[in-house]
């Protein structure tokens, strides 16, 4: 090697160019090997040249390298693509989404703050809050997602933080996030909206006002079911307290999991468009079955939000719910009666899922707080992959066969 290259010319200029070509190419920094794909960093600490050069690293007055439990070049790559693909000034990553969760509010929170949060989110979420977050002082309430003025009625002096899922797992309901922004900005709270069922490549919440973005990378960041992830967000003002906490209490994201984050974004927006023609082509077909009570789906028109999804997002997303007749007995021979579906909770596969929620993503919460959320029993989740459309449909007639 060289040491008369120069790295600097080796990496692509991005200046105005669009979102496909940002998640191709964003947050790529080649070293003076010249190297064309994404490399891995597999090493815990750095090596410094001078004593003098360590303590101003340790000390954040020189940028560079000091620990991988917050500093690692190929998990960096990951965060400035997420950021440059959510138009944020910065984003941090996590070992999980629901770290995610747990380092917004660690690191923007303290005991006698108040959050609201929206009663559609995702199980655990409301067990991080219920069992923890209050434990420490962390006042909580929830409100209905798309109501509104009961968020603005609920803000208090003191609020803190509104947490929503927009669209909600697993019932695909939404919020105007723009108005919600404002709502929250009138009162000097800030708006956290969980992103992870839309992904930038359909929709860019801060943009339309939100303060803060998170994900679950699990999901379909990765695409395959590969990996577990997070990330937060935001302007650098939040990020740098959210980096402060991960220095601090080290839910660090692995730099194999970013490198496999990475190549899962290349083909984010195609995949996400794959994803959502199948999924629609779902919902219109179960709606027209025997045996189906309800499909909850924005992409459909009779959801109470179409015209609402149509405006802030670009496609309606790859989750479709759905009641069945026969309350949780049926919701089992349904989801007993597949046999090319995977049954499991997990989502943003290539591989279409099909789960229960009341009894698994959502099984640890009270019967009350599981009919609040509009968690029936007779309701299957399927998150659709990308398999042909009419083997996927062969499948859920079996489904519909054992009701």
């Amino acid at each position: 090697m060289s040491q008369e290259w120069d790295a600097g010319r080796l990496d692509s200029d991005l200046e105005g160019v669009a979102f496909d070509t940002l998640a191709v190419r964003a947050g790529q920094h080649r070293t003076p090997e010249g190297e064309h794909g994404d490399p891995m960093f597999f090493t815990s600490s750095y090596v410094f040249r001078t004593a003098a050069d360590a303590a101003a690293r340790f000390a954040g007055e020189v940028p560079g390298n000091v620990y991988s439990r917050y500093t690692n070049p190929t998990v960096r790559a990951f965060e400035e693509r997420i950021a440059a693909l959510e138009s944020a000034e910065q984003a941090v990553a996590t070992a999980t989404g629901m770290a995610a969760i747990m380092a917004v509010v660690m690191s923007l929170c303290s005991a006698g703050d108040h959050v609201l949060v929206s009663r559609s989110v995702f199980g655990s979420t409301i067990s991080l809050f219920e069992k923890y977050f209050k434990r420490f002082g962390v006042e909580v309430d929830y409100v209905p997602l798309a109501n509104l003025s009961a968020w603005e009625a609920a803000i208090q002096t003191h609020t803190k933080l509104l947490f929503v899922e927009s669209p909600s797992n697993p019932l695909a309901e939404l919020v105007d996030i723009a108005a919600l922004a404002e709502i929250a900005h009138a009162k000097g709270a800030m708006l956290v909206v969980d992103n992870c069922f839309c992904t930038p490549a359909l929709q860019q919440p801060l943009k339309l006002g939100a303060d803060i973005v998170v994900h679950s990378a699990t999901k379909f960041i990765d695409g395959q079911g590969r990996c577990m992830g997070g990330v937060v967000a935001g302007r650098s003002e939040q990020m740098k307290e959210v980096v402060g906490f991960l220095r601090t209490a080290g839910p660090t994201l692995s730099p194999f999991n970013a490198w496999i984050f990475l190549k899962g974004l290349e083909t984010l927006n195609l995949r996400m468009k794959a994803h959502c023609a199948n999924a629609q082509a779902l919902a219109e077909w179960l709606e027209q079955q025997d045996g189906i009570e309800k499909v909850h789906y924005a992409g459909l028109k009779s959801h109470p939000q179409h015209a609402l999804a149509q405006r802030q997002q670009k496609g309606f997303g790859a989750v479709v719910s759905f009641e069945v007749r026969g309350g949780k007995e049926g919701a089992w021979r349904f989801i007993d009666a597949t046999r090319l579906i995977s049954i499991t909770a997990n989502l943003g596969d290539s591989k279409t899922t099909i789960t229960h929620p009341s009894t698994t993503s959502h099984g640890r919460l009270a019967p009350a707080e599981r009919e609040a959320a509009g968690i029936r029993d007779s309701l299957i989740r399927v998150a659709v992959g990308l398999e042909d459309v009419a083997d996927l449909q062969a499948d859920l007639a079996r489904g519909l066969a054992a009701l």
